[in-house]
């Protein structure tokens, strides 16, 4: 079978790279456009070696469409004569026309265990969620998002202190196992597919830079998940408020301009350490006071605490919590939260 490799990102890498090693040519890959520099980090897409240069160092066509939809990126694709379109990360969504360019129409890596978690960010809202557990699906391609008849499917644990970047790199290779074996199948004539379960369906729409924003009025468990599953992009954040509203200033004072600051890494205190502090009501935000002031504790809802470990001031780099401490010592009525209206 002539394959035809769409995507972009490290999670395409894999599966690419082992295409490439597979019995079945590759005879071509459909990419997205090159983005100046400062256009990068509005991607969710980790970057890896980069998908055009494997494809340059193997000799392998490349076309990058604005839109692979549109009359032109049609013609393109069918310039490549395929026989299987093989999609993972691609960031479009094939139309009817498209799929109908390859004799065996495409298959998809999701990384999910679907139904559950259609859409562009999986692996992050299932952190995000909580989820303990995902996978890898390979779908038929349909014109419906994700809602392909299922090929292949395979579950892992999701790591307690696992961040979205961690996870997806080990669902890629998980991702690229599975999808060899399909095409094996496909080219075999022995695949079958397994109708999903709609009801059972669950959206993980693309990240915006909004979905990084803490809400501190969710449990310490859920505002650490969404540290983890904010990562590489668009990361967690906060604006440390140095008076709480209505803390009259002193005199001469003047008001201080919420810091924002990228939280990077939090864990969440054992429940013995909690009680110390939680027979005082706090308000989701609070910095709280430390025996040891190398540690920045902070109220989370339903009366529960996190604890940061690692953050990145507006400006400065990355930094552990004890060396940011030194320069910013908490004071009473200060609270994390929403930045300026």
């Amino acid at each position: 079978m002539r394959l035809v490799m769409m995507g972009s990102g490290t999670f395409a890498e894999p599966t690419f790279l082992a295409l490439l090693k597979g019995p079945h040519p590759v005879v071509g890959l459909v990419t997205q456009p090159d983005r100046p520099v400062g256009q990068e980090r509005a991607s969710t897409r980790q970057t890896g070696r980069g998908m055009k240069a494997i494809a340059l160092e193997h000799n392998i066509p490349v076309q990058q469409p604005d839109s692979i939809n549109t009359p032109e990126g049609i013609a393109g694709l069918r310039t490549l004569q395929p026989d299987l379109l093989v999609v993972a990360a691609y960031g479009q969504i094939l139309s009817r026309d498209v799929l109908a360019v390859p004799s065996q129409g495409g298959i998809n890596v999701h990384a999910s265990l679907l139904p559950k978690y259609r859409g562009a960010a999986p692996v992050a809202w299932a952190i995000y969620h909580g989820e303990r557990r995902t996978g890898v699906t390979i779908i038929r391609m349909s014109v419906a998002l994700d809602a392909g008849d299922m090929l292949a499917q395979e579950a892992i644990d999701i790591g307690p202190d696992e961040t979205a970047g961690e996870l997806e790199a080990r669902l890629a290779d998980l991702g690229a196992r599975l999808a060899v074996k399909v095409i094996d199948q496909i080219a075999a004539g022995t695949a079958q597919g397994v109708k999903q379960d709609k009801t059972q369906a669950t959206k993980a729409p693309k990240l915006t830079k909004e979905h990084g924003l803490i809400e501190w009025s969710r449990s310490g468990q859920d505002v650490c998940n969404q540290i983890r599953a904010m990562q590489p992009w668009p990361t967690a954040y906060t604006f440390w408020h140095r008076h709480r509203e209505g803390v009259p200033r002193r005199e001469g004072e003047a008001p201080s301009e919420p810091l924002r600051l990228i939280i990077h890494k939090a864990d969440c205190p054992k429940t013995s350490e909690v009680s110390k502090t939680s027979e005082v009501s706090h308000t989701p935000g609070d910095i709280l006071s430390a025996s040891d002031p190398a540690r920045l504790l902070v109220a989370t809802g339903a009366q529960t605490q996190i604890e940061i470990l690692e953050l990145q001031p507006a400006g400065k780099r990355r930094m552990p919590i004890a060396e940011f401490l030194r320069g910013h010592k908490p004071q009473p009525g200060d609270r994390l939260g929403a930045g300026p209206n």
